[in-house]
């Protein structure tokens, strides 16, 4: 099971390199991160096991944060009904080898701002991004697929698809003046 432990420092030279493309059919090994992944999400969203395992809640790993430099992420937003009950998850996938291929021009941003499991301390801003985006990508057997996302799901997959191109949240935060919201939809 994947700790808190396994994650690389913010430091680490792999959060800022290309990572690799995945190759078809999946080696055991990407099997294994795969799933090993999805699992770390979900149990980081249960209490009882992140409290039990000392794990940051999270909704997006991709695989360089844990020092694996392999396009390869995984999204698990859970859902919830109107009184605040969980139900399926909003969005539980595996992304692989993926690309956006469209954009909205419009940008959206989280009024908190954005955090990130690879970085244990509060970094303050606004971080723009495109609030709608379609995505190409791959699923563990190796089909292509373009999904659509707006809004959290598309903030979420944009940030971890940053992870794989080298790029951390707070690159995009304006340094000048972090929570400049002029022209960006907060949500």
């Amino acid at each position: 099971m994947l700790t808190m432990k396994d994650f690389v420092p913010e430091n680490d030279p792999v959060l800022r390199l290309e990572a690799e493309k995945v190759e078809f059919p999946l080696s055991d090994e990407n099997k294994e991160l795969i799933k090993e992944m999805r699992l770390f999400l979900i149990n980081s969203q249960d209490e009882q096991m992140a409290e039990k395992y000392d794990l940051r809640a999270g909704v997006g790993l991709a695989a360089p944060q844990l020092g694996v430099s392999k396009q390869i992420f995984a999204v698990y937003l859970m859902g919830y009904d109107e009184d605040g009950n969980e139900t399926e998850a909003d969005l539980d996938m595996v992304f692989i080898n993926p690309r956006i291929k469209r954009h909205s021009v419009k940008q959206a941003a989280i009024k908190e701002g954005e955090g990130c499991l690879s970085v244990p301390r509060d970094v303050p801003g606004l971080v723009p991004r495109p609030k709608r985006v379609t995505i190409e990508f791959q699923d563990v057997k190796g089909d292509t697929y373009e999904m659509k996302l707006q809004d959290f799901e598309a903030i979420v997959v944009q940030h971890e698809l940053d992870h794989l191109k080298g790029i951390m949240f707070y690159d995009h935060i304006n340094q000048e003046n972090p929570w400049l919201s002029q022209g960006i939809e907060l949500i």
